[in-house]
């Protein structure tokens, strides 16, 4: 029975060792800052899905051709090129770096604006507030 084992051991061993082929560099390759441009939006929409796919199903939108039409390329360029940059981990984790550094600054932006907005309504809430407790003083000294 151990030697069963060892023996398929051994050969699943064997037969994991494959010549794994690295794709070849398309002709028309996309640029790094461009790719790290097309996954930026393409995870953006991701995100969007997964906040309200049914409208965005029920509009018909289609938000992966709408970001290869914005940058000018196709399904396949962009597939070949994302196999290709993917096959060289330390290339494929500058770029998905470069992602996270721009998804971060895009939320701290927008955390920014969420702050404002806040502190604007806050503001407007207690000046309105104001005025309604000084009408409301004022309406008592009259009579």
């Amino acid at each position: 029975m151990k030697q069963f084992i060892a023996l398929l051991i051994l050969s699943l061993g064997l037969l994991g060792c494959q010549d794994v082929k690295q794709p070849e560099k398309p002709e028309n390759l996309i640029g790094t800052d461009k790719m790290v441009d097309i996954l930026t939006e393409a995870y953006l929409a991701n995100a969007a899905r997964s906040v309200d796919n049914r409208s965005i199903i029920s509009k018909g939108v289609k938000m992966d051709s709408l970001i290869y039409k914005n940058f000018g390329v196709d399904s396949l360029q962009f597939a070949k090129s994302n196999a290709f940059y993917a096959s060289d981990v330390n290339t494929y984790m500058d770029i998905l770096k470069k992602i996270e550094i721009r998804l971060t600054a895009m939320q701290k932006r927008m955390d920014s604006i969420q702050d404002l907005k806040e502190a604007t309504k806050d503001s407007t809430d207690a000046r309105l507030l104001k005025r309604k407790k000084f009408a409301e003083i004022e309406k008592d000294s009259l009579i």
